[in-house]
């Protein structure tokens, strides 16, 4: 008889301690969640929350918000934070109207010896075409890229 009577007493304080296993995934993913929305650098970021482990996603503008998100999804119940956060750098704005970025990355192209490239700009996004040498690609694309342009296409041929 007081064998039974610890069973029954240890199963039900393994179920009790069961039930009070403390937050859920959604409780935890609402509060992480909250906290990352609360934050104008980590606004953008979202989590999701499986076995305790918040997973973060989105882009960020720098490290410190990157480093800042994953602060803020660890809340209390959270074990660990897989931080997937991108940083991304903002897009420069055009220094100037098409035809003067174009000119700019020209010249640029010439003193680099890339005098072959082709380039087309418009709307601030510049569009290098031609052909050159694989050896010689990336200082025509350096030196496209201090032109100015919101963003630069590579377009080129080997």
């Amino acid at each position: 008889m007081k064998t039974k009577l610890i069973t029954v007493l240890g199963l039900s304080l393994a179920l009790l301690l069961g039930a009070c296993g403390g937050p859920s995934d959604a409780d935890l993913q609402s509060s992480a969640d909250k906290a990352l929305k609360g934050d104008t650098s980590t606004s953008t970021v979202t989590v999701e929350v499986k076995d305790g482990v918040a997973t973060i996603t989105g882009d960020v503008k720098d490290d410190a918000a990157k480093a800042k998100a994953e602060e803020l999804a660890k809340v209390e119940g959270v074990k660990s934070v897989t931080n997937d956060v991108n940083v991304v750098a903002p897009v420069p704005e055009a220094k100037g109207d098409d035809s003067e970025v174009k000119a700019k990355i020209e010249e640029g192209l010439k003193k680099a010896g890339c005098a072959t490239i082709t380039v087309e700009v418009k709307d601030g996004v510049a569009t290098l075409s031609g052909k050159i040498d694989k050896a010689q690609m990336a200082k025509c694309v350096q030196a496209a890229n201090t032109g100015g342009a919101k963003k630069v296409e590579n377009k080129i041929n080997l």
